[in-house]
């Protein structure tokens, strides 16, 4: 039986080019990439040079710290380019794909029948151990630790969110399988939150209590979820993974081969067609976007609107995100934009603009951030859309200047820069709050650890 979470601050943005609900097969890049500062915290240590011939799921790089903590080949090819940056940091590792794939074979398993220790290795081994992140600090979890809970949401709340129901459609043995090995990985609970749909298989997933989320953004969001059901204090952990992630955890069990493949919304009012795409991991975005976007200058994110990273059409799909977004480019300005009651399609929290009166219209909003960073003060608009148990505006400050003592007591372990992205919408004073948070969390991590 599930139990009922509803979250009842936050905010719902309805954005123009949702996904329709049907999937297509994208066209197979040339060139893959495997990212390294899209895990954040690792030191990368190159396990090949170019011009080596990898399969799918080779080591292509492991962790300097954590040895065991491997990174892998999304495809089988050649090893095109490794791309530095400053002071000869590994900032891309690029592969020139074959025209099929071979997988490096790891053996199937039954994870019922094995112990955490087993499947803790097969995920190490496989390169499947990046996909869980750890809480606090929102980083690759740390094999040595064993977490109070595992975290899994399937709730998608964020503008222009990927469905996660329909993203798994076909895969519910794998998804299955993933709940049964991660089981194997805490001593304490698999909890999985669901939006209850009716007929979804994730209302009768077993081996993991089951919770039913509804309210407005940041519902869908896994650390709001774990502040309801089981906090994160001082000196705990637990992890969280991605429902596809799940899925790809069952098939490396099932299939003994490290699963790769992303199922993934292009989405947004500069999208002609929007819809889903079954896509692998370091795809090149320019393949994925060539000829679905309408004329003019646009923006293209890796992941959804409030967390996602702009990329360029020569860059590869986040290893996390399961969306790809398109907006127009905010690069232009209203004469007197500032007025109030002007313009039909802007959208306020405040009431500065009419948008309160229609609360189902979509929107077609731009990048832009209509104004410059300004003083930050009390305007009581953060805590409006922050549904944790903590003060946003004070835990900004204390992370600003730096004060751990005040860091810890305002609950930063509770949070990751994501419980911020509504703050950054609709701050006043157009502060970088993920960011803030990023840098705070990074400190904790040096000085606490």
């Amino acid at each position: 039986m599930s139990t009922d979470i509803r979250i009842k601050k936050g905010l719902s943005i309805k954005l123009k080019g949702v996904a329709a609900l049907q999937l297509s097969a994208s066209v197979r890049s040339r060139i893959f990439a495997l990212n390294p500062p899209d895990f954040h915290g690792i030191m990368p240590k190159m396990s090949v040079k170019v011009g080596d011939k990898v399969q799918v799921g080779d080591v292509v790089f492991y962790d300097k710290a954590k040895e065991q903590i491997k990174f892998v080949s999304p495809v089988s090819g050649e090893i095109k380019e490794i791309v530095r940056g400053a002071k000869r940091r590994i900032l891309s590792v690029k592969i020139a794909a074959d025209a099929k794939d071979s997988f490096k074979d790891f053996g199937k398993k039954t994870p019922g029948n094995l112990a955490a220790p087993q499947v803790k290795e097969a995920l190490l081994e496989s390169g499947c151990w990046p996909m869980i992140i750890q809480r606090p600090y929102d980083v690759i979890a740390n094999p040595a630790d064993t977490p109070k809970a595992i975290f899994i949401s399937a709730v998608s709340t964020a503008p222009l969110a990927a469905s996660h129901e329909f993203a798994l459609q076909g895969r519910e043995k794998d998804f299955q399988a993933g709940i049964d090995a991660l089981a194997k990985l805490t001593e304490g609970k698999v909890h999985l939150s669901v939006q209850g749909i009716a007929g979804s298989f994730l209302n009768d997933v077993r081996g993991a209590v089951v919770h039913k989320v509804t309210g407005k953004h940041p519902a869908g969001n896994v650390g709001v979820q774990i502040s309801k059901i089981d906090p994160v204090n001082a000196g705990e952990k637990v992890w969280a993974v991605h429902p596809q992630d799940v899925a790809s955890i069952g098939s490396l069990f099932l299939q003994g081969k490290y699963d790769p493949s992303r199922v993934v919304a292009l989405a947004g009012s500069q999208v002609e067609s929007p819809e889903y795409y079954t896509v692998i991991r370091g795809a090149t975005i320019e393949d994925l976007v060539v000829g679905k976007l309408k004329e003019g200058k646009n923006r293209i994110i890796s992941g959804d609107p409030l967390t996602g990273t702009k990329v360029g059409r020569k860059d590869s799909l986040g290893f996390y995100h399961d969306s790809i977004t398109v907006l127009p480019e905010g690069d232009h300005y209203t004469f007197f934009g500032w007025v109030p009651f002007t313009g039909n399609n802007k959208f306020s929290v405040s009431r500065t603009f009419l948008s309160w009166l229609a609360p189902n219209k979509e929107y077609e909003l731009d990048t832009n951030l209509n104004g410059e960073e300004r003083a930050f003060v009390i305007t009581g608009e953060m805590e409006k859309v922050m549904p944790m148990d903590i003060y946003p505006m004070q835990l900004l400050k204390a992370t600003m200047v730096g004060d751990i003592e005040k860091m810890e007591n305002l609950g930063i372990y509770e949070v990751a820069p994501e419980d911020f992205a509504l703050i950054d919408f609709i701050s006043s004073s157009k502060i970088e709050a993920q960011d803030i948070i990023r840098k705070g969390l990074d400190l904790m991590i040096k000085e606490v650890g």
